[in-house]
C-alpha cells in the first residue's frame, strides 16, 4: 500500500499535465487563428473594405461570435467534441477578422510590444492561478460583477464620448482580466479533479477551458494595447 499512493499521485499529475497542455494547445491555435486572420484581413484593401466599408457586416460579426459564445457556453454538454471544437476555431476566426481593426488604429510596433506584455502578464497569472494553495472561488464574484460592469460603462460611453470613462474602464478591465486569468486556471484544476465519464467530456471541457482562458488573454491585450496605444481619436 505506501508503495500505491506515489504512483497513484504520479499518474493524477501526468493526467492533469495532459489536460492542460490541451487546454493551452488549443488557446493558442486558436490565438494563432486570430492573429492569422487579422493580419491578413488588415493587409487587404478588399477585406477591409467589405468589413469595415458597410457597418452593418462587422455588426454582423460581431453578433455572431456573442451567438457561438453563448451556444458555446449552453449547450456544449449537448455537442459532439468535434462540434465544440469546430465551433471554437470558427469563432476565433471571426474574431480575427473584427480584431484586424487594430491594425488600423495601432502602430504595429506597439501591437507587438502590447501583445509581449501582455503574454508576460497572462502566463505569470495563469501560473499563479495553478499553483496557489489559495481557492481563488471567492473571486468569482467579485470578477463577474467588475466585467458586468465593465460592459455596463462601455455600452453607456458609447453615447456619452468621455476619455476619464474610457481610461477607467481601460485600468479596471486590466485588473479584472488579470484576476479572471489566476481564476479561470485554477477552475480547471478543480473541474479536471472531479474527473470525466468519458473522453469526449474531457476534449469538450479541454476546448471550454482555452474558450474561456483565450477571451481572458484577448481581452487584456485590448486593455494593454489601448494604455500602450496613448488616447484615440
Amino acid at each position: 500500500m505506501a508503495q500505491t499512493y506515489p504512483y497513484s499521485r504520479e499518474i493524477a499529475i501526468s493526467e492533469e499535465a495532459a489536460f492542460f497542455r490541451r487546454v493551452y494547445n488549443w488557446m493558442v491555435a486558436g490565438l494563432a487563428l486570430t492573429g492569422g486572420v487579422a493580419w491578413f484581413t488588415a493587409a487587404s484593401p478588399t477585406m477591409l473594405g467589405l468589413i469595415f466599408g458597410n457597418p452593418l457586416v462587422f455588426y454582423v460579426l460581431i453578433g455572431a461570435e456573442l451567438i457561438m459564445v453563448w451556444v458555446l457556453a449552453a449547450r456544449v454538454g449537448r455537442m459532439a467534441a468535434s462540434t465544440a471544437t469546430t465551433m471554437f476555431l470558427i469563432y476565433s476566426i471571426l474574431n480575427g477578422l473584427t480584431m484586424s481593426a487594430i491594425f488600423l488604429a495601432y502602430a504595429r510596433t506597439t501591437i507587438a510590444s502590447a501583445f509581449l506584455v501582455s503574454a508576460g502578464t497572462f502566463a505569470a497569472m495563469s501560473v499563479y492561478g495553478f499553483v496557489t494553495k489559495r481557492s481563488l472561488q471567492s473571486w468569482g464574484g467579485f470578477l463577474t460583477m467588475g466585467l458586468i460592469g465593465i460592459i455596463i460603462a462601455s455600452v453607456v460611453n458609447i453615447f456619452v464620448h468621455s476619455q476619464m470613462m474610457d481610461w477607467l474602464i481601460t485600468y479596471v478591465g486590466v485588473l479584472v482580466f488579470v484576476g479572471l486569468t489566476a481564476y479561470d486556471t485554477q477552475k480547471l484544476r478543480v473541474i479536471h479533479a472531479g474527473g470525466f465519464e468519458s473522453e469526449d467530456v474531457e476534449t469538450k471541457a479541454a476546448v471550454m477551458g482555452a474558450l474561456a482562458l483565450y477571451l481572458d488573454f484577448i481581452n487584456l491585450f485590448l486593455m494593454i494595447l489601448r494604455i500602450m496605444g496613448g488616447r484615440r481619436n
